[in-house]
């Protein structure tokens, strides 16, 4: 079954520890790879949770502050000395390709695959990548510098083929294809076959929004409607709110009324500021506005899988 499977390697804010990282998460989707920010020592979390790095075409980075792109460079080095040859795409502020020219410049060498950088647009919704199965937008957050969310959407579905009704009116396999795009089926008799009769529903298409150093804004609700799972930074608590503001950034209260404020269905919290130890407090403030809360847990993978009742979180 399709499912959407997200892999937190870091969900910590601006300072590593041995046992926190900077932001960087791993994304499945509709059999699609994504990484999004990659903050310091990203390539040793992709390796400590076995996910390959010949499988990463599409990295998307929210801003240029150095939690969310230091470890870019010596991701895209190790790909080099991987012989990588297939091509590599970059969503990002702009600026993000001279600094890296910049860093190849000094070791002497540049990248033998190619890199396409795309610049993201500073005050819009912007459809930035679509294929057949999925499409991602980006869209401004309010942070010190320019920064974006991602939305990361699976495609309507084409409908369930019965086996039953393929032996029952013979249907050949070039017809299926139509059928499952909802035509009806005419038999050998002239009887025009009902596509529900031949079909039954696709699962649900699943969703993916990423909000990360972010002051809370009421825009939000303009570019998301009712995601299936929301990430959204809760940096500080409410008896931090006074730094909040002054950072641009979001308290746990904030990342759930966010949750609320776009009907989304589930909120995992993260970018965690270095002074709280116990996170668990975090979580309870949030809950106390949207109950269906979790932690990004750093080094776990969560797999929401689809379903007509309800959708669920598994942590694994």
């Amino acid at each position: 079954m399709e499912h959407l499977e997200l892999t937190i390697l870091g969900a910590s804010s601006a300072i590593p520890l041995t046992n926190r990282y900077p932001s960087s998460q791993f994304l499945t989707l509709a059999s699609r790879h994504f990484l999004i920010d990659c903050g310091e020592g990203t390539q040793v979390r992709l390796r400590a949770n076995n996910i390959g790095f010949s499988r990463i075409d599409r990295i998307f980075i929210s801003h240029l502050h150095g939690d969310h792109f230091f470890g870019l460079a010596p991701l895209l080095s190790t790909l080099h000395l991987l012989d990588r040859q297939k091509e590599l795409h970059i969503y990002s502020p702009k600026g993000l390709k001279e600094a890296i020219q910049q860093q190849m410049k000094l070791q002497g060498s540049w990248l033998k695959y190619p890199v396409i950088f795309h610049n993201l647009q500073t005050d819009s919704f912007q459809n930035i990548y679509e294929d057949e199965r999925v499409t991602v937008h980006s869209f401004p957050l309010k942070h010190s510098i320019d920064c974006f969310g991602f939305w990361f959407r699976e495609k309507e579905k084409p409908r369930k083929m019965l086996k039953s009704a393929i032996e029952k009116y013979n249907i050949p396999p070039a017809e299926i294809r139509q059928i499952k795009n909802g035509k009806d089926w005419t038999d050998e008799d002239g009887n025009i076959i009902p596509n529900q009769e031949l079909t039954t529903d696709p699962s649900s298409p699943l969703s993916y929004a990423y909000c990360t150093d972010t002051a809370p804004i009421d825009e939000l609700q303009d570019y998301l409607h009712a995601p299936d799972l929301l990430y959204h930074e809760a940096t500080f608590m409410e008896e931090h709110r006074k730094r909040a503001v002054q950072t641009n950034h979001s308290t746990a209260r904030d990342a759930a009324q966010m949750a609320l404020n776009v009907n989304a269905k589930q909120l995992m919290i993260g970018h965690f500021s270095v002074r709280y130890h116990d996170l668990d407090p975090l979580l309870e403030e949030a809950r106390s506005v949207f109950p269906n809360t979790l932690l990004a847990g750093e080094g776990t993978t969560y797999a929401l899988h689809p379903s007509r009742k309800k959708l669920k979180l598994i942590e694994r």
